[in-house]
């Protein structure tokens, strides 16, 4: 019988003061002992609402039963079926939003801690198994994917299991796409990508790093080079800016830029020579996911004081409930309703032996306030008039999101696009204009949430395998 408790099981964490000061992963996990009790939880619910609200459609209701029973490792292998990247997603996938607000125990109550649930199913597995993978019997046929995000690693592990012989290109030294630079170590080691990256090696996946689709290679050489299909998921690392005077000055950063600095780069580690600003007071703009990883990044490589600058208010703030909590608790401050206009820099243009000389030292903003609601509900900042005031600022990070690389379209023959650089796909299949293309995650959608960009890539591995199988077109036309 089910345990009707109305609340899930905590989440242990390290205390705010602590881990405000260092890059260790905030969340601790359950025990066993824990996971037993919040698998007790689930109703085992026979029509799954739960597994309709996954992007990857993982059979929730079964492997939280093989949690009840005790059998970790059988728990493990229902999630891995469908999902590539257990760990990760355990760790990053906003489940509040997808498969947990499908949870019946969520009607009264707290849902199921589904995604606290998952990492210590993977982390479990991960610490006790060290098997050799069994190897899929090759079909002959061989896959490029372009990107090692999690589209592409996804994409690229679906394929490996029926027997593609794939290749996963990878612009950066590592592989991981923004899982690695994006992401911070206190939410996701990158230990853990590691290890799931190694999973897919095993499964006999190839990685080659340093080399960029569309400067080393095109995807039309990749084609001509015996691949007889190719998944695009090379994300979107093109920073957008809001077009305000003073975004050149020194001390402005994009949110990728900084990030990758800290994360990719190692400049979370003591005694990293990474050239990145530390300490003062930061002001990250926007209101996102990554602009929490951002401001909870400065405060750890040392900055006096960190402010969130959102120009709506709290019910609008994109980003997660739980990184907002732990932002608020670390001591970072919510600026909301305000809007930056102009950052101010260092005046003194004639001295150019002073360092602060191209520096920020303030950010002029605008308070701002909700207008009435569009046809789709949503309403719009609008400056309030003489609400202009200054902010004594060292370092601003802009994160107010991303736009896909025109790298590929600009060397890929046929490929088309929208207005905003995203490839244009068929929804069901992931198919481009081109024939033998795919694209997937955020090269598509923009900037979105890890577990979509793999629901994009699972869906492309489906259609690539009917098409080379012969059951599919392999384009939009």
């Amino acid at each position: 019988m089910a345990d009707m408790s109305l609340e899930k099981a905590p989440m242990p964490s390290q205390e705010p003061s602590v881990r405000a000061h260092n890059f260790d992963e905030v969340a601790l996990g359950y025990s066993e002992e824990t996971a037993l009790g919040e698998a007790a939880r689930c109703l085992n619910c026979k029509n799954m609402p739960c597994v309709s609200g996954c992007p990857v459609n993982i059979h929730i209701p079964a492997f939280i039963e093989k949690v009840r029973e005790g059998d970790f490792e059988a728990a493990y292998q229902i999630i891995s079926a469908s999902s590539s990247l257990p760990a990760v997603c355990g760790r990053v996938c906003p489940q509040e939003n997808q498969c947990e607000a499908k949870c019946v125990r969520g009607i009264k109550g707290e849902p199921v801690g589904i995604g606290r649930l998952e990492r210590f199913v993977a982390d479990w597995h991960n610490e006790h198994f060290s098997g050799e993978v069994t190897l899929p019997r090759q079909n002959g046929h061989k896959v490029a994917v372009v990107g090692s995000g999690p589209s592409g690693l996804t994409c690229a592990g679906d394929l490996a299991k029926k027997g593609y012989k794939v290749t996963v290109f990878e612009a950066l030294h590592t592989p991981g796409g923004v899982l690695v630079y994006g992401i911070p170590e206190f939410r996701l080691p990158k230990k853990i990508v590691q290890k799931e990256v190694d999973t897919l090696k095993k499964l006999g996946v190839d990685v080659e790093t340093n080399v960029i689709i569309g400067k080393t290679l095109t995807v039309d050489e990749l084609l001509e080079d015996g691949y007889e299909a190719v998944f695009i998921g090379s994300g979107a690392g093109l920073p957008r800016f809001m077009g305000i005077p003073g975004e050149s000055l020194r001390g402005v950063y994009s949110a990728n830029e900084y990030l990758t600095r800290s994360n990719l780069m190692k400049a979370y580690l003591d005694g990293s020579d990474t050239p990145v600003m530390k300490g003062g007071k930061v002001a990250v703009v926007g209101g996102g996911n990554v602009a929490m990883d951002a401001a909870r990044t400065a405060l750890r490589l040392g900055a006096e004081k960190v402010y969130i600058v959102y120009r709506r208010s709290m019910e609008e703030l994109p980003a997660r409930r739980e990184e907002v909590e732990h932002a608020m608790e670390e001591g970072v401050e919510f600026m909301l309703l305000t809007s930056p206009t102009k950052i101010i820099g260092y005046e003194n243009a004639e001295d150019r032996r002073d360092p602060k000389n191209g520096s920020v030292i303030a950010m002029e903003c605008q308070k701002m306030e909700l207008g009435e609601p569009d046809e789709r509900g949503r309403r719009s900042p609008v400056p309030v008039e003489g609400s202009e005031f200054i902010m004594d600022i060292d370092c601003v990070i802009m994160a107010i999101g991303t736009s896909p690389n025109p790298l590929i379209k600009s060397t890929t023959e046929g490929l088309e696009v929208n207005r905003r650089g995203g490839i244009v796909v068929e929804e069901e299949t992931g198919a481009t204009s081109r024939c033998g293309v795919w694209a997937g995650g955020d090269a598509v959608t923009g900037a979105a949430t890890v577990i979509l960009a793999m629901g994009a890539g699972k869906k492309a591995a489906q259609s690539i395998d009917e098409y080379l199988s012969g059951k599919g077109s392999g384009g939009t036309e």
